[in-house]
């Protein structure tokens, strides 16, 4: 998390059972309530945006990919020709 600051709030209504489902399972880790889910929320938040932060690659992928940025840029004529066109911009 990037800053311990807490100076937000976040209210949430939740059945008397999943309250005590909560509260047992913060009782088993000695947190408060108010801890372990917060911990939880942002242990499950931080997996859910793994894939936009970090992506892992084994040795094969590793080679593949690092031979695709080494290779020459591929011609893209239609590409080229839209960049040789005046802009609408330079047009008067």
């Amino acid at each position: 998390m990037a800053s311990n600051s807490r100076s937000e709030r976040l209210d949430i209504r939740i059945s008397p059972s999943a309250k005590r489902l909560l509260q047992d399972a913060a009782d088993a880790r000695h947190k408060t309530l108010s801890e372990f889910v917060l911990d939880t929320a942002i242990s499950a938040a931080e997996k859910t945006l793994a894939d936009r932060r970090l992506w892992q690659l084994n040795a094969e992928q590793w080679s593949e990919f690092m031979a695709k940025l080494d290779a020459p840029p591929r011609r893209h004529p239609r590409l080229e020709k839209l960049l040789q066109e005046p802009s609408v911009f330079d047009l008067e």
